[in-house]
């Protein structure tokens, strides 16, 4: 059984209007102790801007649905065998 995933989905504005969703993973070599920040690095973002922080935020979730399926374990079947980015999802 693979071992959970910590991945985190957040939304900015890089530009007035502009919103992009960012997938997150928290580090592997993060060693964090009781009390410590997580450490995240990026793991895939949108590729083009949505026109609002909810359209980008719904877009990042269904990202994640497809990756990791609705309940939270990975897809395993040919059709997401690399990580997809953008509004073609």
């Amino acid at each position: 059984m693979p071992s959970p995933r910590n991945i985190a989905l957040t939304v900015h504005e890089l530009e007035v209007g502009e919103f992009y969703w960012v997938l997150m993973e928290e580090a592997a070599d993060a060693g964090r102790a009781d009390g410590e920040r997580h450490v995240y690095e990026p793991l895939e973002a949108a590729h083009e801007p949505y026109a609002t922080y909810s359209n980008a935020l719904v877009a990042g979730v269904a990202v994640m649905r497809r990756l990791f399926g609705a309940d939270g374990k990975p897809v395993h079947d040919g059709r997401f065998t690399a990580l997809s980015t953008g509004r073609s999802l």
